[in-house]
């Protein structure tokens, strides 16, 4: 039985009754938060914490876990994490001992033909719960609710903070911890925020970045200049390329089969409105084959600074832009 995840995250009771319930999807953030609802409303019992391999290889041992409860131990959740179609079957020839027991799977993406995600949909006395990615709509909403009690809390800081997550609910959350903690007197301040989430940081690179990807040199070489390169954040300045090059990849896909404006509208998660028009101009200098190769240069670089301390981190990093830009422009 197919639940929204919205109308759960609103009502936990909802599913209340349902003792075996998917979570699947990208949302690894949502899922996360859907764990603290659950162990929040069941604070007297005890998590145990399971992989679909684990389970799977030693099944004897964990329906011996589940089975054998005493009268004087916690009632327990257990949790099975990274599940795919191959769990199916123990839950099948095992349903009668998992009956009643409180167990919570958590899959990544399951398209239409899972036959995991088909079983839960079908069955009236299961749930499955989709945790698809967030738009900038849900992200507001989360940051609006968690932060309501907070003085200063502008339109211009909300889109700060989305701006600095990219709808990763799982870093949104990380971001708003950051805050709550810091602005302990709930006031906040917009220079301390931009400080506080390292935005201007973030913020230099990621033009840097987008430049570079869009194969404009004289503005690449400018800025390669003017821009401070934190060696200790290499490789989260790789992250973040690759993070540029998987949209740009997803998107060109997907351009294939229509157009380039439906194709940034249409993929997930959501493009924020002033990365529209940077995206589109990036879609005419990259195709599948040079994205690839760009790739390959990431990871051999991360793999060349994280093996060798003595590497000289931020000239690596500014060469594999300038090659970026090279790229780019190549025909």
């Amino acid at each position: 039985m197919i639940f929204k995840s919205f109308l759960v995250e609103q009502n936990i009771n909802l599913i209340a009754e349902k003792n075996l319930i998917l979570f699947y999807g990208e949302n690894l953030g949502l899922k996360n938060d859907f764990k603290k609802l659950i162990q929040y409303n069941a604070p007297e019992n005890k998590i145990m914490n399971f992989t679909q391999e684990e389970i799977i290889r030693n099944q004897e041992r964990f329906l011996s876990e589940i089975s054998n409860l005493s009268l004087f131990e916690k009632k327990k959740i257990y949790y099975i994490n990274e599940c795919n179609d191959k769990i199916l079957e123990f839950i099948k020839e095992n349903e009668r001992i998992i009956n009643g027991k409180l167990i919570y799977l958590f899959s990544n993406i399951l398209d239409k033909r899972s036959k995991l995600r088909n079983h839960f949909e079908k069955l009236k006395n299961i749930a499955i719960i989709p945790c698809y990615a967030d738009n900038e709509i849900t992200i507001r909403k989360i940051i609006l609710n968690k932060l309501r009690d907070f003085k200063g809390l502008s339109t211009e800081n909300v889109n700060l903070i989305i701006d600095n997550c990219n709808f990763d609910r799982l870093k949104l959350n990380n971001e708003l911890s950051k805050i709550i903690t810091c602005f302990e007197n709930k006031n906040i301040e917009n220079n301390l925020l931009e400080a506080l989430l390292d935005y201007k940081v973030n913020d230099d690179f990621n033009l840097l970045k987008n430049e570079a990807l869009s194969g404009e040199k004289i503005k690449t070489n400018r800025l390669l200049s003017d821009t401070i390169i934190d060696p200790d954040k290499n490789v989260y300045y790789l992250a973040i390329i690759n993070q540029s090059l998987k949209k740009i990849s997803d998107t060109y896909k997907l351009s294939e089969q229509i157009s380039v404006d439906e194709a940034i509208n249409f993929i997930r998660p959501p493009i924020f409105w002033k990365e529209k028009p940077i995206l589109k101009k990036q879609l005419l200098k990259w195709n599948s084959k040079k994205i690839r190769q760009v790739l390959e240069a990431t990871y051999n670089l991360e793999v060349e600074i994280k093996s060798n301390v003595q590497t000289n981190k931020t000239l690596l990093i500014k060469k594999l832009l300038v090659d970026i830009c090279e790229l780019a422009n190549a025909s």
